[in-house]
């Protein structure tokens, strides 16, 4: 059921519980044992998320029939009869490209440029009305941006996060070049099960991955692969240090290094943070 139709399938008032995938945490516990993270968070990657996956137990052809099967599902059977959309490969052709591009600023006229460009005509309502679609069925998530010096929320370029990175290996293959991307996609939906607002930063000319909000407070997350090059650990560090107010910031890496501070800002092992073994 698409979000936009809960209201109307039931009467008087109702709470509405999102639900996410197993957390890596979630999915460590299920194995039995908390040993092998390294191995066991590229399985988590490349196996799914989904709980039912974790019956298959690392059967490749089997997982892939079933991520077959909740994608058809979703796109095929509740998308395009709901929406009623009558040109289905294109559907599936901007989905794929949103997979393709987890982790940078698209538009609707950016989507339709590109599928244009590659002889497959399409206006930017249209794809405003599919990224919508895709967005109410759970599969992607749209991040907004946020000015941190005025305290306000932008309308320019969204990002996009998608439900499970084993559906996108499913669709596009073992892409590893852009594994940096997958870890800001796993960080970003841990923060939404951690009950934030996420948001893209925005500090002079410099981006902060994730601004996370909630009755809390906020928390300012950087995302790296590694940051051991000292001209990457500054690039990383520069829209932290921008930020002028005293609420916490973290970089969160792949490095094995122990907990480092600079000036403040924490840099903190990213598969520690997952399993909630940092403060």
């Amino acid at each position: 059921m698409l979000t936009s139709e809960i209201a109307t399938m039931i009467s008087g008032r109702y709470i509405q519980i999102e639900m996410l995938p197993l957390s890596f945490k979630e999915y460590m516990e299920s194995t039995g044992n908390m040993n092998d993270r390294g191995i066991k968070y590229t399985e988590y990657l490349q196996n799914s998320s989904f709980p039912y996956a974790l019956q298959l137990k690392n059967q490749l052809d089997e997982i892939r029939d079933y991520l077959e099967g909740i994608y058809n599902t979703i796109v095929v059977k509740d998308i395009v009869h709901r929406k009623n959309i009558t040109d289905t490969m294109m559907l599936k052709s901007i989905l794929k490209f949103v997979f393709d591009n987890i982790g940078n600023p698209l538009s609707s006229k950016k989507i339709s440029d590109t599928m244009t460009s590659l002889g497959r005509k399409i206006n930017s309502r249209t794809v405003e009305k599919y990224l919508e679609a895709f967005s109410e069925s759970y599969i992607i998530y749209p991040a907004k941006k946020y000015n941190i010096k005025g305290k306000e929320y932008l309308k320019s370029l969204e990002k996009y996060y998608i439900v499970d990175i084993g559906m996108r290996y499913m669709l596009l293959g073992s892409k590893m070049m852009d594994i940096g991307h997958i870890l800001e996609n796993v960080v970003y939906l841990e923060l939404l099960r951690r009950g934030y607002d996420v948001y893209v930063g925005k500090i002079d000319n410099y981006e902060v991955n994730f601004v996370a909000q909630s009755h809390k407070g906020t928390i300012y997350y950087q995302v790296a692969l590694i940051v051991r090059d000292e001209k990457t650990l500054q690039r990383e560090l520069r829209p932290l240090q921008a930020i002028r107010d005293h609420y916490p910031k973290v970089i969160l890496t792949m490095d094995e290094d122990s907990k480092i501070q600079y000036d403040g800002i924490r840099r903190i092992n990213a598969r520690d943070w997952l399993l909630g073994l940092t403060d």
